[in-house]
């Protein structure tokens, strides 16, 4: 069980980060560097999730 939830880890981090490229792309409410910061900071595997927890707003 520990290695299917590794596996689907695995798998749903990069996509967590694509889509949160593609959110921060399209907001208009975010500075640029706040954009470079969350896009750099969001290949830390638990940064997508709490991006998304916060609602990017965590400055």
């Amino acid at each position: 069980m520990k290695k299917i939830l590794e596996l689907l880890v695995c798998f749903l981090h990069p996509l967590a980060v694509i889509l949160m490229w593609v959110n921060l792309a399209a907001r208009r409410d975010l500075t640029g560097s706040t954009k470079v910061v969350w896009a750099i900071f969001g290949l830390i595997p638990l940064v997508p999730f709490l991006y998304v927890l916060v609602g990017g707003e965590l400055w």
